[in-house]
This record gives structure tokens, sequence and C-alpha cells, in this order.
């Protein structure tokens, strides 16, 4: 005769139901809309996407071109002043990011203190964000082409101060963010003390934020990097003019050499102002792997 197993107390009171699937027709739902969104911004770019097919083979042809003037002799005419004019060219176009991002950081860091509500009256705050969303809402290329070519003509001058505006309404946004963030003990033991509120933002609030806040400038530095070279195409300085000079004349050996050029400088200062970002906010130095992470 077998054992019988005795019954679980759960089995003796009656188990309860298992609760149903949550129904996932939303989530089904929300896949096809976007889907369909998808597929009608296909259909309504209008773009020849059988052309795609042809991108292959016209990559390697054209990149076989720009790696023949890669490979030259750089020491050897004309390739020598080709590589010359790329690298001159390239550090003007730093010199453009570099003063860019210095008129940006000097006008965004106080404008961000207008902009956080934890320090600033609600009216002061609203109108200054407006103001930095309209900034924003304005690349970089509109800024130049409206209002500083027209007014200083063409040449870095109307290059770096489109970068330096452009500059001020993401370093605005991101300081007044980092303020916003900071711990409340520090100002309230500096107000509890008698501080005045310039004294409470200078000593409590800047020491939070400065390391954060350089971090930001260091990596707006480099994004304005890549807009001084398009906004050179414009006749607003640096290599992006003499990336518009080859490409109109097809000089696929010239366009290899500039584009080599822009690509290593742009690496080795990523790889600077990377090392540089973590020492302020970690105070550690980068060493061994991590430099090149």
């Amino acid at each position: 005769m077998s054992a019988s197993i005795p019954s679980s107390p759960a089995t003796r009171r009656g188990a309860a139901p298992r609760p149903s699937a949550p129904s996932r027709l939303r989530y089904t739902l929300t896949q096809l809309g976007v889907l369909a969104l998808v597929i009608v911004c296909l259909v309504l770019v209008d773009a020849n996407w059988a052309r795609l097919l042809e991108a292959p083979a016209l990559s390697l042809n054209y990149g076989g071109l720009m790696v023949q003037g890669v490979v030259q002799n750089p020491f050897s005419e004309p390739y020598s002043q080709y590589w010359m004019d790329a690298i001159l060219l390239m550090l003007e176009s730093l010199q453009i990011a570099w003063i860019g991002t210095v008129i940006g950081a000097l006008f965004s860091f106080p404008i961000g203190f207008l902009a956080a509500s934890n320090v600033s009256p609600r009216g002061v705050v609203i109108a200054t964000r407006q103001i930095l969303n309209i900034i924003r809402a304005v690349p970089e290329l509109v800024l130049a082409i409206a209002i500083m070519l027209p007014i200083f003509g063409l040449g870095p001058l109307a290059g770096a101060l489109a970068i330096g505006v452009g500059s001020i309404g993401t370093l605005g946004k991101l300081t007044s963010e980092a303020i916003e963030a900071v711990p409340t003990g520090p100002g309230e033991a500096t107000r509890s003390s008698g501080a005045r509120t310039l004294q409470t933002l200078r000593w409590a609030v800047t020491p939070q934020i400065l390391p954060e806040v350089i971090a930001f400038w260091l990596y707006r530095f480099e994004i304005n990097i890549r807009a001084s070279a398009i906004l050179g195409i414009l006749g607003a300085g640096g290599v992006g003019s003499l990336l518009a000079q080859v490409f109109e004349r097809r000089d696929w050996e010239r366009i290899g050499i500039t584009l080599t050029v822009i690509i290593v400088v742009t690496v080795i200062v990523d790889q600077i102002s990377g090392a540089v970002r973590h020492r302020v906010i970690s105070g550690v130095p980068v060493t061994g792997a991590k430099a090149i992470v």
C-alpha cells in the first residue's frame, strides 16, 4: 500500500488563484505605432534608397583615391605643402574652437546661476531658461550665416563668435542643472554663520559644481572643434575652408590628407581632454588602460 502524501497547509486551506498575465496589447500597439511612424518617414523623405546598394563600391573607389595622397612621401613636393596647409588650418580651427569655448564658458557660468531654480527667483529663472532655449534652438551654422558673417565678414572671428554664442545655450543649461543638484547642507551651514547670498554662492555652491562644470567646458571644446571645421566651409576660417576648396576641385589626394589631419588632431585632443576631465572630476590621474578609454 502506497504511503499517502500529506497535504500542505496551503492545499488544505485552498490555494489562491494564479494571477492572470498582464495584457501586452498596449506594448504591441506602441511598437506598431513606432514602426508605422518610421515607415511614413522613410516614404516622405523621398530618398533614392536604391543608391545605397552602390555605396560600398563607391566608398572603396573614393577611399582608395584619398589613400593615395596619404601614403605619398610627406616630405616631397607638392605633398609637403599639402600637409603643411592642412596642419596650419587645423591649428586655426583649434584656435577658433578654443576662443568660442572660452566665450561660452565666461558667459554661461553666471547665466547658469540665473537659470537655477534653487538660487534665483522664479521669474528670473523662467526668463533665463527661455533665452537659453532660443540660443540652443539656433544651430551654429545659422548663427554664422544670418548674424556673424554679415556683421564681421568672412574669417575666423565670425566662426569663433558663432561657436561662442552657441556654446552659451548648452553650457548655461548644464551649469544650472549642476547647481540645482548640489546638496543643501553646505549652503545652510554658510547662511547660518551669517553669510550673504553672494557669499553663499561663492563658498558653498561654486566649489561643489566647479569640477563638473569644468568637465562640461572641456567636452564642449571637443564638440566645438568639429563645429569649427564645418563653419570653415562657409568661409568662417579654419580647415573647413580648405575642405570646401578641395571638394570643389575633386582633389581626392588632398581630401585624404586633410581628413587625416582632422581625424588625428581630433583624436589627440579627445584623449587629452578625457584625461583632464577624469583628473578634474575624480582627482586621480589616468594611467594604463584607462588612459585610452
